[in-house]
């Protein structure tokens, strides 16, 4: 029953997410807002809000392994399962943003912080304050330079749509319902199967949930292959992960301080630097073919074989 129950749950999160992303690009489509900002906050954030309400349903109940967990496991899977995917089944990608130069920072700065709030064990209220400030940082920076000539994947059948306040207002209201919602059963059906079959919160966490709540990503991504706007599916990865760390690790550790075992979670952590450091070296190289895909996809496999 509770596998059923965590199947539904990931669903509503997803829909959820889903419901929510159309309609922000509806009222971002209505107030004439780029097309550059409209990809890289509402469908990046958007896509990041499954993880912000898992995380912050586990730190609510105490579960500060599963919170941790399903961010470290989300930047894992959106890096080496979503982009491998894509650079694996795209013809040919040409971004016009000089995606390095301009975002490879964003990349690197998230998980540096990570790795320095962490060596108390602990993820404390201050440090969650801190991430959120880097995430006005973040949105600063993508309205300044949504200057540059970047297109992001816009949903154009939204575009020819009226606008209508009280239809987006009910379906963000069905929207965050189904995803706040969707996570408490998510957190409460993923802890019953760890104690039923013995297996930690933390791996729980790292697969299970962060594999389910990276499913918006590689949605939008391969809808974003399908349209031709390849080069979207980077930019909304690395919007995500730094919404995971800033807005969903912030989120969580200002519910309840988010205590981490740094040696039981050693391999997870370097598989999580190792997929960020290949990233930075795929945008430098211009990797984006199977070459590429490779790269990430070996990383993946071996995140899997020791996770289950």
């Amino acid at each position: 029953m509770d596998f059923i129950i965590f199947i539904a749950a990931m669903s509503a999160l997803i829909y959820g997410a889903d419901f929510i992303i159309k309609e922000s690009e509806r009222i971002a489509l209505h107030f004439n807002i780029s097309h550059f900002v409209i990809g890289a906050t509402l469908v990046a954030f958007g896509t990041s809000l499954p993880e912000m309400a898992a995380s912050m349903m586990a730190s609510s109940a105490g579960k500060s392994d599963m919170a941790v967990a399903n961010v470290v496991g989300s930047v894992i899977f959106n890096i080496t399962m979503v982009l491998g995917i894509v650079f694996f089944i795209a013809k040919k990608m040409n971004p016009k943003r000089n995606l390095f130069a301009l975002d490879s920072a964003w990349i690197v700065i998230p998980v540096v912080i990570f790795f320095i709030m962490i060596q108390d064990g602990e993820i404390s209220r201050v440090d969650g304050i801190l991430y959120l400030l880097l995430m006005v940082s973040y949105l600063l920076f993508l309205f300044t330079s949504s200057k540059e000539d970047l297109e992001c994947e816009i949903n154009e059948d939204l575009a020819k749509e009226k606008f209508k306040w009280t239809k987006t207002i009910v379906l963000l209201s069905i929207g965050f319902a189904l995803t706040i919602g969707g996570a408490n059963f998510v957190v409460e059906s993923g802890s019953s199967i760890a104690r039923n079959f013995g297996v930690s919160e933390w791996i729980i966490g790292i697969f299970l949930i962060s594999l389910g709540t990276s499913l918006p990503e590689l949605v939008v991504s391969l809808v974003a292959i399908k349209k031709g706007n390849t080069e979207m599916s980077i930019g909304n990865i690395i919007g995500s992960n730094v919404a995971n760390f800033s807005m969903v690790l912030g989120a969580a550790s200002l519910v309840n301080p988010l205590t981490i075992d740094l040696v039981a979670t050693k391999f997870d952590m370097l598989i999580m630097a190792a997929a960020s450091i290949t990233l930075l070296f795929i945008l430098a190289n211009k990797l984006y073919n199977k070459a590429g895909a490779i790269f990430l996809l070996i990383i993946l496999a071996l995140f899997i074989q020791n996770s289950l």
